[in-house]
């Protein structure tokens, strides 16, 4: 309920003052300690809820549009939060760097956290040469992110128990004690329209300015739906081809002469907007 939480600040013009989160009063209006309201911050930045502009944070509109108390869903439960929640943080890579490069560049069949700390360092470093990262951070980080995914079966405190936003998706799985694997394949509440949604955002930002885009492309590119969503190539076919009714045609399927490729017409935010709309009918 974080992302909810740090919605209902909102007070006005869908702004969040920057003092919500720093004043004293925080930790009463929250209900958390002061580390947890920092982690409130974090997430909804990080999740696209909001963003930073000069005096505070400016509520998205789309996560108005979901997490108002009239939204499409106020309370985060319906599958399609979580899956654009997902997208946000290993698809856009906005203070998620380790989200990002595990659902983007680990290719192992099972992996454990220790073996993952020294590549992400590295990945972490290459990025930015100038930040000294501890290996505790980095341990940290990959703690925080695979049980996002992986829920441990017990715990010693209430919030080892309760299953976070993301558990539910399916991507993540801990097949033996402290050894994960990725769930691949078709992922069945995940609604075509998020689907549609993150082939247009991968695309602005991938290929802006293209009017088709290759299969390979949105399989397997870094950043891409296919990658992101951990589909295999079967389900990606299906949704792109199920892609030309669920858009009157602006998004296109061809398969010709073995060349496999998606084509789109002008798409308007607000045809974007409906895309997301119709996930939550």
């Amino acid at each position: 309920m974080w992302l909810k939480k740090a919605f209902d600040q909102v007070v006005s013009d869908d702004l969040i003052l920057k003092s919500t989160f720093a004043d004293e009063t925080a930790i009463a209006t929250f209900g958390v300690g002061k580390n947890m309201v920092a982690s409130i911050k974090h997430w909804a930045l990080a999740c696209g809820v909001m963003h930073e502009v000069a005096g505070g944070y400016q509520v998205n509109s789309l996560a108005s549009e979901i997490l108002r108390d009239s939204g499409l869903d106020p309370y985060a439960e319906n599958p399609a939060t979580a899956w654009l929640a997902h997208w946000q943080l290993a698809g856009n890579c906005i203070r998620s760097t380790t989200w990002y490069w595990l659902f983007n560049h680990v290719t192992a069949p099972t992996f454990t956290r220790q073996e993952l700390e020294e590549p992400l360092g590295r990945y972490a470093r290459d990025l930015d040469p100038k930040h000294r990262l501890s290996t505790s951070t980095i341990s940290r980080d990959l703690e925080t992110c695979l049980r996002s995914y992986a829920p441990r079966a017990a715990g010693g405190s209430p919030e080892d128990f309760a299953e976070p936003l993301l558990g539910e998706l399916g991507l993540l799985q801990e097949v033996h004690k402290g050894q994960y694997a990725f769930r691949r394949g078709p992922k069945a509440s995940l609604h075509d329209g998020i689907f549609a949604y993150a082939l247009v955002d991968f695309w602005n930002r991938e290929a802006h300015g293209q009017s088709s885009l290759a299969f390979e492309t949105v399989a397997y590119a870094e950043g891409s739906p296919g990658r992101v969503f951990k589909l295999d190539e079967e389900s990606i076919a299906q949704r792109l081809i199920a892609l030309s009714d669920f858009t009157k045609r602006k998004l296109e399927w061809t398969d010709s002469a073995g060349l496999r490729q998606v084509h789109r017409k002008d798409l308007p935010k607000e045809d974007i907007k409906s895309m997301i709309r119709r996930a939550y009918d």
